[in-house]
């Protein structure tokens, strides 16, 4: 039995509290799932990941050879759906576009999740009702084995031990005024009608239903980028409220609708695993062109990193950045010569990536690769080529002290004397009982102690996570915490000295995470 064992063991608490009592706190996170494992890692983790754009929903910007056969202006989903041999054109693509050499390469860099962009006609194959009524009703065979590709795409990254989260990209009558909602006419016709709303709902369910078994689907992502209206919020809780039916704790993701300061609060105000996914460009408006990549990266580092945390916060630290890339408006470049061209993209994401990496649980870069043609911008593979970017993100994994319980041990008693914790028969920490003493009253001590344990194994859990060429590391701790503290309180009991156990929690986790390095 190794020290940690040991301690734990020693700890002691007050009686268990009754289920009824214990569900008044918890809202709907059902007993059976207080307890958590290296499993739920996949979830809870920091994300660092890049967006495979245009594998399953095409941007004729990112690839042109699914195109080659389309209709009508060749922008869009249904424009390749209703051209000639669609069907052996998107299966051929879906087949080649991604392969092994890929999550290869993104596994060597660090990447440890994807987003997956899908329109709710990809899954026609398997629930034919999807697309019923809708602008892809009758190109159902089109998208008769796109499931089954999708499936076989998040269970390769499983192997490879990246996350996936499913974004529903394009949602019937389309979202947004873009062509990347699956149709070209660029008109927002999603809440003109109850056909568009229920397949809409069918998809998610269907998503929901079949993702949340698959252990590194990390969530549904419930629409991209909608147009902000009167009726988003309401559709959101509605759905939500829906989604929990079949699974409890699956995590939700939300777009802000260009309103993270909304949608922020709206998210951290929720009982439930939903975060809320924020995008940001600098290159499409006038007000952008002005700015040079260095006013831009002075700009990420002031105003935008203090607002970020601010939105964190409100959000209880459930916020990503779902898009973000090095692209800047030509004009920002402020030269012709290649390489003060690259500086400034390479200040500008630098930026971008230190202030995320702070204030958010993590992000995805728009896009993997393009099809041809080099773009420093907007292609992840050519940004890291350019050394725009570094050439691996997140912490080395340090093999030794991963596989030596003996050495996490000695790291441990470390620790412990770093914050003069004493084990005597209430398990206290010095530090902790004489500030509180000295203020007064009566405290429970010891969930202190008890928090403490819990955060420095938690940390090593997932740093010991057996997957990735980096450390995986705790990035939801907010909603992580509220699960342990949870369990806390079902196996010790309920007290209003809970916070306690909250803060021995954080002191723990970050005193693994300074020694681990």
């Amino acid at each position: 039995m190794g020290l940690l064992s040991r301690i734990q063991a020693e700890l002691k608490g007050p009686k268990y509290i009754t289920e009824a009592e214990l569900d008044s706190s918890l809202g709907i996170i059902p007993l059976s799932r207080l307890d958590l494992n290296q499993v739920d890692c996949w979830r809870y983790r920091k994300i660092r990941g890049v967006n495979l754009g245009a594998w399953f929903t095409l941007e004729p910007w990112i690839v042109q050879a699914p195109y080659r056969s389309a209709s009508g202006i060749r922008a869009s989903d249904l424009d390749v759906a209703k051209g000639k041999n669609a069907q052996d054109i998107l299966e051929d693509h879906w087949e080649n576009f991604i392969v092994e050499k890929d999550w290869e390469w993104l596994v060597e860099r660090g990447i440890n999740t994807v987003r997956l962009p899908i329109g709710y006609y990809h899954l026609a194959g398997q629930e034919p009702k999807v697309i019923k009524g809708t602008d892809f009703d009758g190109y159902g065979a089109v998208y008769a084995s796109a499931w089954e590709h999708i499936k076989k795409a998040i269970e390769t990254a499983g192997r490879h031990g990246i996350g996936v989260l499913v974004d529903l990209h394009a949602a019937a009558g389309g979202q947004n005024h873009d062509s990347h909602c699956g149709i070209s006419h660029g008109r927002v016709h999603m809440w003109d009608s109850d056909t568009n709303l229920q397949s809409t709902s069918i998809a998610l369910q269907f998503l929901v239903r079949n993702l949340s078994p698959m252990a590194n689907c990390v969530g549904v992502e419930l629409l991209n980028e909608p147009v902000n209206n009167e009726k988003v919020q309401a559709w959101y809780e509605k759905t939500i409220a829906c989604l929990r039916r079949i699974s409890p704790d699956f995590p939700i993701y939300i777009s802000d609708a260009w309103d993270l300061n909304w949608y922020s609060t709206k998210c951290g105000e929720r009982p439930d695993f939903v975060i809320v996914d924020h995008h940001l460009y600098r290159s499409f408006t006038e007000e952008d062109r002005k700015k040079s990549g260095d006013e831009h990266a002075a700009e990420i580092r002031s105003s935008t990193k203090g607002w970020l945390a601010e939105m964190s916060k409100r959000a209880r630290g459930n916020l990503i950045i779902g898009e973000w890339s090095a692209a800047l408006h030509p004009e920002s470049l402020r030269s012709d010569d290649p390489p003060e061209q690259d500086r400034q993209r390479r200040v500008f994401a630098q930026a971008q990536l230190e202030v995320f990496e702070e204030h958010t649980a993590g992000w995805f870069f728009w896009t993997y690769k393009k099809e041809k043609g080099w773009d420093a911008g907007w292609s992840f593979r050519n940004v890291i080529q350019a050394e725009i970017l570094p050439s691996s993100f997140g912490r080395k994994r340090n093999p030794k002290l991963v596989d030596d319980e003996a050495k996490r041990d000695a790291k441990l008693e470390q620790a412990m004397r770093n914050v003069k914790f004493t084990v005597d028969r209430d398990c206290l920490t010095e530090q902790h009982r004489a500030y509180w003493t000295a203020k007064g009253g009566n405290y429970e001590f010891w969930r202190f102690s008890d928090g403490f344990l819990q955060g420095w194994k938690d940390a090593f859990m997932f740093v010991t996570f057996p997957k990735g060429s980096t450390a995986s590391e705790l990035g939801f701790r907010g909603e992580w915490l509220k699960r342990r503290t949870a369990r806390h309180a079902r196996d010790c009991g309920a007290s209003e000295f809970i916070w306690e156990f909250e803060h021995g929690f954080n002191e723990g986790h970050d005193a693994a995470m300074s020694l681990y390095g």
